[in-house]
Formats: C-alpha cells, structure tokens, sequence
C-alpha cells in the first residue's frame, strides 16, 4: 500500500478537516503518499482529475481547528444518476472508477454520511477498488456506530443557541421556537433540548399535539414562568401528517417550515407570543468541539491501519468507548432513529419536559 487517496462525500460537517489531518499522519508512518481528492466524487470525474498531494504543510496548523472540508465535497455528485449541463442524467460511475486507476491508487478513504457509502460501496464492488469508509453526518444516524464525526458540534451550536434564546424569552415573556436539522431523526433535537433546558422537544420518531404543547405551557404560568424553550427537528410533521418543505430556485426541495407552523397554531390556539429561529448551516459549518477532533483523528487513524493490513470494504466505528470497525454492508444497511425506550427520551419524561405522546 504506496499510494492513498481521501475525499468527503456529502453534507460537509465540523471534524473533517481533523480527520484528513489523522490520516495524512497516520499514512506516514506506513511511508504512503496520501492524495486528496477534490469536491468529491466531481474530482474523480473530472479529466485531468482534480487532486492535490497532501504535505506536512498543507494539514498543519489552523487546518485541524477549522469547520468544513479543505478539499470540498458535493451532495449532488451521484455518479449513477450524475446530472449533466443539459439537465440530463447519465451514469459516470465507469468515468469514476477510471479516475482511481488514472491516480494509481493502491486504496481510498471515503468519509460520508450513509448515502454516501452506498454510493462508493456500489463503486467499490463494480471496480473492485480497495476502500475503507469513515461516517460523518451531523444526523447521527448511522447505526453502526454510537457517534458520527459532526453530531457532537452540531449539539453544542444548537445548544448554545438556546442558550442565548433564553434570555430574550424571558425578557418579553414569550415561547422562543428553535428549529434544527437532524434530516429524519431527531438525535440532533432531543439532546439539545435536554443539555439547553428546552421545555418542549418535538422530534420525528414520536407524535404531539399542539394542545399537549399548550397544556404543558400553561402548566409553566402556574409557576409564574411565563417564557418557554422549544426545540423542533425539521423532520417532524404537522399534526395531520404533512411535511413541511421548501423550494429553492434552483428546484432543490429541502425541510423547513415547521417552526412557523408550530408558533402559528400555537398562537392561535393560545395567549401564547412565539418567536421562530431557524438555525440552520451554523450547526455544520462551525469550528469542530474536542469531541469530534478527537473521534475524527481515532477515525483517521484506524482507517489508514485497515488499508495498511488489507481490510478493505469496511467501516471505522465506535462502540463501547473503543473504535471497531464493520463490515460496510453492516453499515449501510442500518439507520438509527431515536428509540422512544432510549434512556434520554426517558430523561426528557424524567425533567418534565413534553416531549409528545408515546
């Protein structure tokens, strides 16, 4: 193993400039060049192919404290389904493959959230390359691992703005709604809610009522507290089951909305004065905590290790405090919503918080 590649897939998130960082370190001690390859899967599609020979240099530094990815990634670089000028689709994933081959690469690091990995894991199989997989996703949703590169900065930005929505709730006495991503689990939410002292959690995997939420916070004026925290995940319904999303000019469809929703039925339901913030790409962008340097660097580490003893198709994890690997099948093939049996859905009960109906 001479030669290895590193690219991020997907949605970028805070700790991968970490993890690339472990792994250019790690791969010296194997005396292997390490290649980054640039935007994704668009820079093996790419001829000449966009790449760049990592150096001490280059990962130094600044680089390890700063959110996103200094190689760039993509979310619509689907090499299947790869959407041309033309607005055409067409399938690249030959044009992929041969990207790999044209860089004489003896393996590839592919750090990506679950979609991701399927993708390359597809690609891997057709080309018979040789592929180890790191997950990231603030989602937290990858099943076989406890946690993914980006959740643990993604929970304290949302936690933080709590924080700070605090005060201005209780200054004018009102119900501040704080809208977070989590895509369709609502990892992201409950433990935001639970470390910020929301006084309402809504999240996908389990039903509400606007009347619940009224009741629980007419139940606080009883205390003479009159300002509430609410934390919703953009994933979850309105309460006759639909899915509030928005449309951008260039016809992409994404969650959003909710927040609105909620502070408009609650108002007229209720006495109740809302505010909505929607925080957003904060939550992906920001500079990684300890926790994700520190996972993402055991990550890059036990990646390299994999190629070096040639254990290819498989995915770093952690579980039980120690990072493992699975097989990438394994990994793909899960997907980890909350659990209403969970211990912290029982803490959300515990603190008095409502947290729907189970």
């Amino acid at each position: 193993m001479k030669r290895i590649g590193i690219l991020t897939s997907g949605g970028d998130c805070a700790g991968l400039n970490a993890a690339m960082r472990s792994i250019f370190y790690r791969a010296k001690k194997y005396n292997m060049e390490v290649l980054g390859i640039k935007d994704g899967t668009l820079g093996l599609i790419q001829r000449p192919v966009n790449f760049v020979e990592l150096n001490y240099q280059m990962v130094s530094g600044a680089l390890f404290r700063e959110g996103g990815t200094f190689l760039g990634t993509t979310n619509k670089g689907d090499p299947f389904h790869f959407k041309g000028e033309d607005g055409k689709y067409s399938n690249l994933s030959k044009q992929v493959i041969e990207g790999y081959h044209l860089l004489k690469l003896d393996g590839l690091i592919v750090i990506g959230g679950d979609g991701s990995m399927k993708i390359f894991k597809q690609l891997a199989d057709q080309g018979k390359l040789n592929m180890v997989f790191i997950p990231k996703t603030i989602d937290n949703d990858v099943g076989a691992t406890e946690n993914s590169i980006g959740f643990n900065t993604a929970v304290a930005v949302a936690t933080e703005a709590l924080d700070n929505l605090q005060a201005t709730a209780a200054s004018h006495r009102r119900a501040m709604i704080l809208q977070v991503m989590g895509r369709d689990a609502g990892h992201i939410a409950l433990n935001t809610g639970i470390a910020g002292g929301a006084d309402v959690i809504l999240i996908p995997e389990l039903p509400y009522t606007i009347d619940g939420i009224i009741k629980k916070l007419n139940e606080m004026k009883k205390h003479n507290i009159h300002h509430s925290l609410i934390v919703v995940a953009e994933a979850v319904k309105t309460e006759q089951g639909e899915t509030y999303m928005v449309k951008y000019a260039d016809g992409e469809k994404r969650l959003g909305g909710i927040g609105d929703y909620l502070a408009e039925q609650i108002m007229k339901k209720s006495d109740i004065e809302c505010r909505v913030t929607t925080l957003g790409h904060a939550q992906r962008g920001a500079r990684p905590t300890a926790n994700d340097r520190i996972l993402a660097s055991a990550f890059g580490v036990h990646a390299v290790d994999l190629l070096a003893r040639g254990k290819f198709n498989r995915m770093v994890a952690w579980q039980n405090r120690h990072v493992v690997d699975v097989a990438i099948d394994d990994a793909v093939n899960t997907y980890k919503v909350v659990d209403q049996n969970e211990g912290l859905v029982d803490t959300a009960f515990a603190l008095g918080i409502y947290i729907g109906t189970t």
